[in-house]
């Protein structure tokens, strides 16, 4: 089995900053992309910004410049860095992995996190 066990989430002041993490567990031969979306109220679940083995980025318009994303992959663990938060950034934030269990490539499967709430609110 697989886990990924997210954390940080909370409630900031606009302008403030935030640290998410999300570290995976449990079968794992290798990782290759992990990322994180997220999912406002009454919206489709979004990119915000994901990785691949920590060399290439890709980041959501919306977040540019003020969210960096980062790994560590001796820990399988990926950070999202939040600053100059605004409202419109409040969502049940999701991570992801992308996951092979064994060297076989038919073992290669996404998995998900259990969501953390940020609140962007004065």
């Amino acid at each position: 089995q697989v886990q990924l066990v997210e954390s940080g989430g909370g409630l900031v002041h606009p302008g403030g900053s935030l640290r998410l993490s999300c570290a995976a567990s449990g079968s794992i031969f290798s990782i290759n992309a992990m990322g994180w979306y997220r999912q406002a109220p009454g919206k489709q679940r979004e990119l915000v910004a994901s990785t691949a083995n920590g060399a290439s980025t890709n980041y959501a318009d919306s977040v540019k410049g003020r969210f960096t994303i980062s790994r560590d992959n001796a820990k399988n663990t990926v950070y999202l860095q939040m600053n100059s938060l605004k409202p419109e950034d409040t969502a049940v934030y999701y991570c992801y992995a992308s996951i092979r269990r064994t060297p076989a490539p038919w073992s290669a499967g996404d998995y998900w996190g259990q969501g953390t709430q940020v609140t962007v609110s004065s």
